[in-house]
Protein backbone atom coordinates (compact mmCIF):
# COMPACT_ATOMS: atom_id res chain seq x y z
CA UNK A 1 0.00 0.00 0.00
CA UNK A 2 2.78 2.21 0.70
CA UNK A 3 4.87 2.16 -2.40
CA UNK A 4 1.17 2.73 -4.27
CA UNK A 5 1.06 5.52 -2.62
CA UNK A 6 4.44 6.30 -3.07
CA UNK A 7 3.71 6.07 -7.02
CA UNK A 8 0.47 7.86 -6.86
CA UNK A 9 2.10 11.09 -5.40
CA UNK A 10 5.44 11.04 -7.26
CA UNK A 11 2.70 11.30 -10.41
CA UNK A 12 0.87 13.66 -9.33
CA UNK A 13 4.09 15.53 -7.73
CA UNK A 14 6.36 15.46 -10.11
CA UNK A 15 4.48 17.28 -13.38
CA UNK A 16 4.33 20.59 -10.83
CA UNK A 17 7.47 20.13 -9.80
CA UNK A 18 8.83 19.89 -13.72
CA UNK A 19 6.80 22.86 -14.31
CA UNK A 20 8.30 25.01 -11.28
CA UNK A 21 11.86 23.70 -12.59
CA UNK A 22 11.21 24.46 -16.22
CA UNK A 23 9.97 27.98 -15.08
CA UNK A 24 12.71 28.70 -13.04
CA UNK A 25 15.26 27.27 -15.43
CA UNK A 26 13.90 28.11 -18.61
CA UNK A 27 11.58 30.99 -18.60
CA UNK A 28 14.07 32.96 -15.95
CA UNK A 29 17.09 32.62 -18.68
CA UNK A 30 15.37 33.89 -21.44
CA UNK A 31 13.20 36.42 -19.54
CA UNK A 32 16.70 37.73 -18.14
CA UNK A 33 18.19 37.98 -20.76
CA UNK A 34 15.38 40.03 -23.01
CA UNK A 35 15.74 41.69 -19.92
CA UNK A 36 19.73 42.45 -19.62
CA UNK A 37 19.03 43.81 -23.60
CA UNK A 38 16.19 46.35 -22.03
CA UNK A 39 18.73 47.12 -19.52
CA UNK A 40 20.76 48.90 -21.88
CA UNK A 41 18.34 51.26 -22.83
CA UNK A 42 19.71 54.38 -21.72
CA UNK A 43 16.10 55.62 -19.72
CA UNK A 44 16.95 51.91 -17.74
CA UNK A 45 20.25 51.95 -17.40
CA UNK A 46 20.41 55.05 -15.51
CA UNK A 47 17.57 53.70 -12.97
CA UNK A 48 19.32 50.73 -12.69
CA UNK A 49 22.60 53.28 -11.35
CA UNK A 50 20.28 55.26 -9.22
CA UNK A 51 18.87 51.80 -7.62
CA UNK A 52 22.67 50.27 -7.01
CA UNK A 53 23.52 53.69 -5.05
CA UNK A 54 20.26 53.15 -2.48
CA UNK A 55 20.91 52.34 1.21
CA UNK A 56 20.21 48.73 1.67
CA UNK A 57 16.45 49.45 3.53
CA UNK A 58 15.65 51.38 0.17
CA UNK A 59 16.84 48.79 -1.65
CA UNK A 60 15.09 46.26 -0.10
CA UNK A 61 11.84 48.21 -0.70
CA UNK A 62 12.60 48.91 -4.67
CA UNK A 63 12.67 44.94 -4.53
CA UNK A 64 9.74 44.72 -3.15
CA UNK A 65 7.72 46.79 -5.32
CA UNK A 66 6.86 44.90 -8.14
CA UNK A 67 4.47 42.71 -5.78
CA UNK A 68 2.47 46.05 -5.70
CA UNK A 69 3.12 46.60 -9.40
CA UNK A 70 0.97 43.54 -10.13
CA UNK A 71 -2.48 44.59 -8.27
CA UNK A 72 -3.88 46.53 -10.78
CA UNK A 73 -3.08 42.78 -13.12
CA UNK A 74 -4.51 40.84 -10.58
CA UNK A 75 -7.71 42.71 -10.56
CA UNK A 76 -7.86 43.05 -14.02
CA UNK A 77 -8.09 39.06 -14.10
CA UNK A 78 -10.62 38.73 -11.45
CA UNK A 79 -12.69 41.50 -13.35
CA UNK A 80 -12.37 39.32 -16.49
CA UNK A 81 -13.45 36.01 -14.57
CA UNK A 82 -16.08 37.79 -12.94
CA UNK A 83 -16.92 38.74 -17.05
CA UNK A 84 -17.08 34.85 -17.68
CA UNK A 85 -13.63 36.01 -19.94
CA UNK A 86 -11.90 33.15 -18.44
CA UNK A 87 -9.19 33.12 -20.94
CA UNK A 88 -8.51 36.55 -20.75
CA UNK A 89 -8.22 36.26 -17.14
CA UNK A 90 -5.66 33.21 -17.65
CA UNK A 91 -3.68 35.23 -20.36
CA UNK A 92 -3.54 38.23 -17.80
CA UNK A 93 -2.01 35.92 -14.88
CA UNK A 94 -0.16 34.59 -17.04
CA UNK A 95 1.65 37.59 -18.26
CA UNK A 96 1.38 39.44 -15.33
CA UNK A 97 3.58 36.64 -13.47
CA UNK A 98 5.90 36.30 -15.98
CA UNK A 99 6.61 40.44 -16.22
CA UNK A 100 6.39 40.50 -12.18
CA UNK A 101 9.03 37.54 -12.76
CA UNK A 102 11.50 39.30 -14.96
CA UNK A 103 11.01 42.17 -13.34
CA UNK A 104 11.70 40.85 -9.87
CA UNK A 105 14.83 38.48 -11.53
CA UNK A 106 16.34 41.68 -12.47
CA UNK A 107 16.05 43.59 -9.49
CA UNK A 108 17.83 40.93 -7.94
CA UNK A 109 20.43 40.99 -9.83
CA UNK A 110 20.86 44.89 -9.05
CA UNK A 111 19.92 45.19 -5.73
CA UNK A 112 21.50 41.52 -4.46
CA UNK A 113 24.80 43.27 -3.70
CA UNK A 114 23.33 46.09 -1.54
CA UNK A 115 20.97 43.48 -0.04
CA UNK A 116 23.46 41.18 1.28
CA UNK A 117 24.71 44.16 3.48
CA UNK A 118 21.98 43.16 5.52
CA UNK A 119 22.89 40.27 7.57
CA UNK A 120 19.49 39.00 8.13
CA UNK A 121 18.54 38.97 4.29
CA UNK A 122 22.03 37.16 3.11
CA UNK A 123 21.19 34.76 6.24
CA UNK A 124 17.47 34.20 5.11
CA UNK A 125 18.45 33.89 1.45
CA UNK A 126 21.22 31.32 1.64
CA UNK A 127 18.56 29.01 3.64
CA UNK A 128 15.99 29.86 0.63
CA UNK A 129 18.79 28.25 -1.51
CA UNK A 130 19.90 25.73 0.26
CA UNK A 131 16.46 24.51 0.62
CA UNK A 132 15.65 24.77 -3.21
CA UNK A 133 18.68 23.29 -4.31
CA UNK A 134 17.57 20.01 -1.43
CA UNK A 135 14.36 20.00 -2.88
CA UNK A 136 15.33 19.87 -6.61
CA UNK A 137 17.87 17.24 -5.54
CA UNK A 138 14.74 14.98 -4.43
CA UNK A 139 12.79 15.89 -7.04
CA UNK A 140 15.76 15.01 -9.75
CA UNK A 141 15.86 11.81 -7.61
CA UNK A 142 12.68 10.32 -8.25
CA UNK A 143 12.35 7.63 -10.23
CA UNK A 144 8.97 9.45 -12.07
CA UNK A 145 11.24 12.37 -12.64
CA UNK A 146 14.12 10.40 -14.04
CA UNK A 147 11.39 8.67 -16.73
CA UNK A 148 10.08 12.06 -17.61
CA UNK A 149 13.40 13.69 -18.09
CA UNK A 150 14.15 10.12 -20.18
CA UNK A 151 11.43 10.31 -22.12
CA UNK A 152 11.73 14.18 -22.85
CA UNK A 153 15.17 13.21 -24.02
CA UNK A 154 13.75 10.32 -26.29
CA UNK A 155 11.60 13.07 -28.20
CA UNK A 156 14.09 15.71 -28.64
CA UNK A 157 16.59 12.95 -30.43
CA UNK A 158 13.57 11.71 -32.49
CA UNK A 159 12.58 15.24 -33.36
CA UNK A 160 16.26 16.03 -34.42
CA UNK A 161 16.23 12.86 -36.21
CA UNK A 162 13.05 13.79 -38.01
CA UNK A 163 14.22 17.21 -38.90
CA UNK A 164 17.84 16.04 -39.56
CA UNK A 165 16.15 13.82 -42.23
CA UNK A 166 13.88 16.39 -43.68
CA UNK A 167 16.69 18.42 -44.44
CA UNK A 168 19.06 15.76 -46.06
CA UNK A 169 15.82 14.64 -48.54
CA UNK A 170 15.31 18.23 -49.05
CA UNK A 171 18.84 18.53 -50.02
CA UNK A 172 19.09 15.46 -52.03
CA UNK A 173 15.99 16.37 -54.19
CA UNK A 174 17.02 20.09 -55.30
CA UNK A 175 20.36 18.31 -55.62
CA UNK A 176 18.93 16.43 -58.88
Amino acid sequence: MKRHLKYALELLFVPIAAAVVFIEETLLRYLGLAMAAIAKWPPVAAIERWLRRLPPWAALLAFGAPSLLVIPIKLSAVWFALHHRYALSLLSIVIGKMLATALVARLYMVLRPTLVQMAWYLRTETWLFDWRDRLYAFMRALPAWQKAKAMIQDVRRWMRGLLGARHSSGASSRDR
